[in-house]
């Protein structure tokens, strides 16, 4: 007798954007499993797919270059985390049902569950170098080809678009000055850069062609017989381009009114192309001269690719310890507070100076060259020591740490393992704490009311607590910028 399982039951809010997605056929109902982990995605989901709803209910309205351009990236960003939620919905389907597998196998050995430590991975400074021919770029000639560019950054379910550019031969470089920053990735990531195109010399309003050609067509034909030819080309309703609603007409007509970007080139990249440095990254390209997104990519892309694993800017392990000073007699122990953290054993004396942020009395370091061991049981107190080496100037030397009691010394050789687990999985990252700048928020561009005078078109409304008025960047230079303002304070 069939008999639901509780436990896998998918559950869809009613009423949802994912229910009515779901509804059309678009997604199966059976990748949705009633778990913590599937409603978060669910509810981004749906987030994402009211957000394409409205971006393309936006890009209908675009009556502007500008806008259009920008709702239709926002459309294509939109659609992208969409899948990659999905696809992420069907991993975690797949590990559960290979988990659940494992579980019921008689013959499963012992599972090892140790796991790396997740990090921080971040590009920024993204260059993508342009080959105009010597003809557009040296001699100014040839029709001005203009495209809008942007990036889309994904890592895992992760995805973030970077600004909209727009590029002509009078650029030798796509630059991109955003810093994405993913907080939670695993060693074994890999992140795909993705450079979309779109040419930005077409006319992007809902049916622009074709009534420009029942213009063109009306004023030839007459104006009894293109009068009917013209109201024949009107588009009706709930039709972007149509015979007054009826059949549409045979035109190339996308499913979204507007301008369409598409995948101009794109590159993966995983831990092994991590370095702390601007370094120069292959990209495939797709497409060729014919399409009309099309730009002279030099085949390359300029970035810098950092990461920080949790290891390295996060305490590890903390705790009070005794360590053989160096030198001394067999019963000459320290006592300090240790943290461990980085590639060092900060050894302070007392837990209050962690926290005031003094200088640790003194460091050892914690390194892949270092070796770890236990040594035998002490016969007084029935406790192992922890024994560290490393090698200084060709010698090696070695402190000797224990701890109160059995229990914390198996906890500080548990840590030390698995920070040494994490540090040979991050490899390179855990040889020095890379720098990674936070990215600033987003500043939505400034709209100036006119207000009769050349001075304030060109300066943007300060906030109360500024000092006098900031012009806009690059709108004229320091001398004119002087000569305005005290011209205009002395007028006003």
């Amino acid at each position: 007798m069939f008999c639901r399982n509780q436990t896998t039951r998918a559950t869809v809010a009613r009423g949802s954007a994912l229910e009515m997605e779901i509804r059309r056929g678009k997604f199966r109902k059976s990748v949705f499993l009633d778990t913590s982990q599937d409603s978060d995605i669910q509810k981004k989901i749906d987030h994402e797919i009211r957000m394409r709803d409205g971006a393309c209910k936006l890009l209908a309205a675009c009556s502007q270059k500008d806008q259009a351009l920008e709702a239709s990236k926002s459309l294509q960003t939109c659609s992208t985390r969409i899948m990659a939620y999905m696809t992420e919905l069907q991993r975690m389907k797949e590990a559960q049902i290979m988990q659940k597998v494992t579980r019921r196998s008689s013959d499963a050995g012992p599972m090892d569950d140790r796991h790396p430590c997740k990090g921080k991975v971040a590009i920024s400074d993204l260059r993508i170098p342009l080959m105009w021919k010597d003809t557009e770029y040296f001699k100014n000639k040839g029709e001005l080809h203009r495209c809008a560019v942007f990036c889309l950054v994904q890592l895992g379910g992760e995805i973030f678009d970077t600004d909209m550019v727009i590029v002509d031969r009078t650029l030798t470089d796509i630059c991109f000055d955003n810093t994405i920053v993913f907080s939670e990735a695993n060693p074994g990531f890999e992140m795909r850069v993705e450079l979309y195109s779109c040419c930005s010399e077409d006319d992007y309003s809902a049916g622009s062609t074709p009534r420009k050609l029942a213009s063109k067509l009306s004023s030839s034909l007459g104006r009894s017989a293109g009068k009917k030819f013209r109201s024949a080309m009107e588009p009706g309703p709930c039709s972007p381009v149509g015979n007054g609603g009826a059949t549409p007409l045979l035109l190339p007509v996308p499913s979204v009114p507007g301008p369409k970007y598409h995948l101009l080139a794109h590159t993966t990249m995983s831990l092994s192309h991590i370095q702390d440095s601007f370094r120069t990254h292959d990209l495939t390209i797709s497409g060729n001269e014919e399409c009309s997104y099309w730009l002279p990519l030099y085949g390359s892309m300029c970035c810098r690719f950092a990461a920080q694993p949790h290891c390295m800017t996060r305490q590890v392990m903390s705790g009070c310890l005794k360590v053989k000073q160096l030198g001394g007699e067999p019963q000459s122990w320290t006592k300090v507070y240790g943290v461990l953290k980085g590639t060092s054993l900060f050894c302070y004396h007392r837990q209050e100076d962690v926290e005031a942020n003094v200088e640790p009395a003194f460091t050892i370091a914690i390194n892949k060259e270092t070796r770890i061991r236990a040594s035998e049981k002490d016969p007084q107190s029935k406790v192992q020591n922890i024994c560290i080496s490393n090698q200084y100037g060709g010698e090696e030397v070695t402190h000797t740490l224990t701890s109160d009691s059995r229990e914390d010394t198996h906890r500080w050789m548990e840590a030390f393992w698995q920070h040494f687990y994490d540090m040979s999985q991050w490899k390179q990252c855990c040889d020095d704490l890379m720098k990674i700048e936070l990215p600033s928020p987003r500043k939505p561009t400034p709209v100036t009311p006119k207000q009769g005078s050349l001075y304030h078109e060109m300066a943007p409304l300060a906030t109360p607590s500024s000092e006098g008025l900031l012009l806009q960047d690059n709108a004229v230079s320091a001398e004119i910028r002087a000569l305005l303002s005290s011209y205009y304070n002395d007028s006003y």
